[in-house]
């Protein structure tokens, strides 16, 4: 199969090919006529610079003969060198044009440097005419020297006619040559962008054909499209869709009537489970007869067993509200230690139970049976299995934006496998003795009621106990009610 990114990758790289191929011979050609341009520059430049040299090294033995002092006779010889280095560049520039005038200029560049020195002689030994005449010949080749370097650049020029005219016309017809490949070009990746859009197009049309039909719900149409790239496979799969959202249809359907008779059996169910709960005790009559028997045990002198008696139902009473309601965390403390306060009878010694309680933090919103529910699943595995029993510590401390809320116990642990089956969505093991509720929908009901699925984390490694961490946001408070302990 002829892949569209395939198709796409062979016209761009064909197209940059041709480009590129165009490019670097232009690129070529260009840089040797630069090349040749600059050559020709250079050679005027360094005869201009012989001039310049004569020139001023005749101004320099001018100075020295004038006022002989060591700092002009040192300019003297700087000049002197300059003047050998640039007749050493022009020698480079011999050719048969230009030979015997080149070597000339040589003599003349020679002769110059000469009649300085003896210029420079003669006045050392003060010999005025001597120096005086030398000073003159100094002078009058030098610009012997400068109408022999325009005589060179005039050679040169004549040499370099044809030269310039052949690059005229060469630029000329590159230039020419350079329209038509253009034209080429553009008439090229007009056709190739045509086509190209053709193979496309096609195809795309006629699936948006069919999904205006299949958008009108008619699924019996049968979609075909004569391609061999990835549009002819999304065109088969958009066939085989339409086959599926049909066989759905028919599907759903049947699923609408079974769903119809099972929402009828509910119905029925739910009307036998009504029953079955008015038939069981009333929990009311349970917590009315907990309080009596608390009070009577109190009037006897059985003070320990009447407190137990009071836990008991101030426990039962807290778990007769609804799960949806919210309490104070003042009062899920409060029931915390109802709680504790039973197992303490239960356990006595086997049982440590510390608590760290920030009272400032007391009023914030929490969902009722939040604590009492992780407290208990600590007592079932950390304390129940153990003969020497074990620790549990609660601790309430006050955060920046929330109310951190830890309870850790020093039992076996668990694995990390093991703390997310007890998260899962639809685990309903580990729920507690007395409330049935377990770890997870403690954890579902806090990320329902805050919005939020960062309250609750779990921290545990084998053999090294269990962690539950709270990070309640302090987003609701009590408004100025501070709950107050009810016993019976």
């Amino acid at each position: 199969m002829n892949s569209i990114q395939k198709k796409i990758l062979v016209l761009v790289l064909t197209v940059l090919f041709i480009m590129a191929a165009i490019w670097i011979s232009l690129t070529h050609y260009n840089q040797k006529m630069q090349n040749q341009y600059n050559e020709i520059l250079e050679r005027y430049l360094i005869m201009n610079e012989v001039t310049s040299d004569s020139q001023q090294i005749v101004t320099t033995l001018n100075n020295y003969l004038i006022e002989p002092t060591e700092a002009n006779l040192k300019a003297l010889h700087l000049g002197e060198i300059k003047i050998q280095r640039t007749t050493d560049e022009v020698s480079k520039f011999r050719n048969v044009d230009n030979d015997y005038a080149l070597t000339n200029y040589e003599n003349l560049i020679d002769s110059l440097l000469e009649t300085m020195n003896q210029s420079v002689l003669a006045r050392t030994e003060q010999q005025t005419e001597d120096y005086l005449s030398a000073f003159s010949e100094a002078s009058r080749i030098s610009k012997y020297i400068s109408e022999m370097t325009l005589t060179l650049i005039d050679t040169e020029i004549k040499t370099y006619e044809r030269f310039y005219r052949s690059i005229i016309e060469r630029s000329e017809k590159l230039r020419i040559l350079g329209f038509w490949l253009l034209l080429l070009i553009t008439l090229l990746l007009l056709l190739l962008a045509h086509w190209f859009s053709k193979r496309i197009t096609r195809p795309v049309i006629k699936l948006t054909e069919a999904a205006q039909e299949l958008s009108m719900g008619r699924f019996d149409l049968k979609i075909e499209v004569d391609s061999d790239d990835e549009i002819s496979f999304l065109a088969k799969m958009f066939d085989k869709m339409r086959i599926n959202i049909n066989n759905y249809l028919s599907e759903i359907k049947q699923k609408a009537q079974l769903e119809h008779e099972l929402q009828q059996s509910k119905l029925l169910l739910q009307e036998s489970q009504l029953h079955s709960l008015q038939s069981q005790i009333n929990p009311h009559f349970l917590y009315n007869t907990l309080d009596i028997l608390s009070k009577k045990a109190y009037l006897e002198g059985s003070e320990e067993t009447s407190d137990l008696l009071v836990s008991v139902a101030g426990l039962l009473r807290y778990n007769l509200n609804k799960l949806e309601n919210s309490a104070a965390l003042f009062e899920e403390v409060q029931v915390l230690k109802q709680y504790i306060d039973i197992q303490y009878a239960r356990f006595t010694d086997r049982l440590h139970f510390h608590m760290e309680i920030d009272e400032s933090c007391l009023g914030v919103k929490i969902p009722r049976l939040t604590l009492q529910p992780i407290i208990e699943n600590a007592v079932i595995h950390a304390i129940e299995p153990n003969e020497d029993g074990g620790i549990i510590s609660f601790c309430v401390k006050d955060g920046i934006d929330h109310v951190r809320i830890e309870m850790e116990d020093n039992g076996p642990g668990m694995t990390e496998e093991k703390i997310k089956q007890i998260l899962q969505v639809n685990n309903n093991k580990g729920e507690g003795h007395f409330t049935g509720i377990g770890i997870n929908n403690v954890v579902k009901r806090l990320n329902l009621f805050y919005n939020r699925n960062d309250v609750f984390d779990m921290e545990s490694s084998p053999g090294k106990g269990t962690k539950v961490i709270l990070k309640i946001p302090k987003t609701r408070r009590v408004d100025g009610n501070e709950a107050t302990p009810h016993r019976g």
